[in-house]
């Protein structure tokens, strides 16, 4: 079995770990540590933290940054396939509207490439299997129509909450004490319907729709676009002219590499914070094998992990409660590869959505030159909670979704790999952590808002896109420009 099948064994001191608020300790730690001195250290290398420190960097300030593992990328990493291609295990599509981290992209020299989304896709349901047009990409089946009904709908609300701050929504009382469950119940009459809705809940969100406040989801939505352009529940789910329209040549993680190679001695690998003090005329972080004094510090890690920093003096009640109150969703790729894209010459797109899972939405994932053919599927919420205990397990389950999908070639694959985030120390889960009923309006507004010298990035605290690399670009940019402004008025 390939090395990549047995991924959850060698992480299951990470698993542990990721259960409690203890983050594992290294031999780093125990090392004499360096001391540096710098105007500001930033928390983490993923695309917030990275694009914060690129940006400072090249405004001239003494940046510094600090990552618990040892690679760049946080919630992006790249797996490479037998043949020397790559094929993601975490973030990978952007879209329109998505213009940060395209032009993050276009400035360190990583093109696009565009997702496949020719022939058919296939709607199982029922116990029945159909086929519809990629594009759009709208079953025709009567009660999926259903579903696809309230999306509009949906929309129309989330056009009355503004992305800054939700919890200002005119009905955001109302709809924050809501679960997106409920709204389903009460707008989707068929059971089929109901389903397909659930599906596209676990692949946006890794989370059931009763994990979700309606507030929450409505943000989410209206997320989903910029400054011009208003969001769509429509965008987060499509291809073309949708968040997966596009993918990156050699990978999304090449981009957070390429950015930080550019950055140099700045990035510190294997260096998880794990104090932060704050004083009146700067801040002392302590890492594994480094002690960094800075005058601002940008933290910029999922809200779960803020819980394992220890902060002196306490964060305020409203931002240390962000960490219990924003938890992080559980969804999986499960990934096959097989010689060639079988099911393009079958006229199939390889895009699934079905009814019965584990893995019921699916993509094709293959290399921009199509060779060789992967297709994943998406396993979240509940499904992944009851995902099969062993990796043959998961690989056996898979195959079976995809013979149904796609036909029996889909039982020779070459390869099988995955990635389960929950497992990962540093992470503990993905896509995004998520607000449950009650928990926006309550924790919301301490998303963004300083705590002294500490200011906060991620995409968890971006405006729009929200829970995307887009979002976390964004967030690393407004964290810069927030600490820039900062040193300049505030002198030591």
């Amino acid at each position: 079995m390939p090395e990549s099948t047995t991924r959850r064994g060698f992480l299951g001191a990470g698993a542990a770990a990721g259960v409690g608020l203890a983050l594992p300790g290294s031999a780093a730690a125990k090392r004499p540590k360096r001391r540096r001195a710098v105007e500001v250290a930033v928390v983490g290398a993923g695309f917030a933290g990275l694009t914060a420190a690129r940006d400072l960097a090249r405004a001239g300030h003494d940046v510094v940054v600090l990552e618990a593992r040892n690679r760049v990328g946080g919630r992006t990493l790249n797996h490479r396939l037998g043949s020397g291609e790559i094929s993601e295990l975490g973030g990978e599509y952007i879209g329109p509207t998505q213009d940060r981290i395209l032009a993050l992209a276009r400035s360190v020299g990583v093109s696009t490439f565009a997702t496949y989304n020719d022939g058919l896709d296939v709607l199982y349901a029922g116990g029945q299997r159909s086929t519809y047009a990629a594009n759009p990409g709208l079953p025709n089946d009567p009660d999926v129509q259903q579903a696809v009904s309230v999306i509009p709908h949906l929309d129309q609300m989330a056009a009355e909450v503004p992305v800054d701050a939700p919890w200002k929504a005119r009905r955001a009382a109302e709809w924050d004490a809501t679960t997106l469950e409920a709204f389903k119940l009460a707008n989707i009459p068929s059971v089929k319907g109901r389903a397909i809705f659930d599906a596209a809940t676990r692949a946006i969100w890794g989370a059931e729709a009763s994990e979700l406040s309606l507030l929450y989801v409505l943000f989410y939505i209206a997320a989903a676009g910029n400054a011009s352009t208003k969001g769509s529940f429509f965008r987060l789910i499509g291809v073309a002219g949708g968040a997966q329209e596009s993918r990156f040549v050699g990978g999304s993680q090449r981009v957070a590499q390429e950015v930080a190679r550019r950055l140099g001695s700045r990035v510190l690998l294997s260096a998880p914070v794990r104090r932060i003090e704050a004083a009146r005329r700067g801040v002392t972080v302590h890492a594994d094998g480094h002690t960094v004094h800075a005058r601002r510090v940008i933290v910029a890690v999922p809200p779960v992990l803020c819980a394992s920093i220890h902060f002196a003096p306490g964060l305020p009640a409203q931002r240390h409660q962000l960490a219990h109150h924003v938890p992080p969703g559980n969804l999986q790729k499960w990934q096959l590869s097989y010689d060639r894209p079988f099911w393009r010459e079958a006229g199939l797109s390889g895009q699934a959505v079905a009814d019965i899972g584990p893995a019921n939405t699916t993509f094709d994932n293959s290399p921009p030159g199509g060779s060789p053919g992967v297709i994943f599927g998406f396993v979240g919420g509940d499904a992944a909670r009851r995902a099969p205990a062993s990796a043959r397990g998961r690989r056996d389950a898979l195959i079976a979704n995809l013979a149904l999908y796609f036909g029996e070639q889909a039982r020779s694959p070459r390869e099988y790999f995955e990635m389960d985030w929950t497992q990962e120390a540093w992470t503990r889960g993905c896509p995004v952590g998520h607000f449950p009923a009650g928990a926006l309006r309550a924790y919301g507004p301490a998303l963004r808002q300083p705590t002294g010298r500490i200011h906060w990035a991620g995409t968890e605290t971006a405006t729009y896109w929200n829970g995307y690399m887009d979002g976390a670009v964004r967030s690393g940019e407004r964290a810069a420009t927030e600490v820039a402004r900062a040193l300049r008025l505030k002198r030591p």
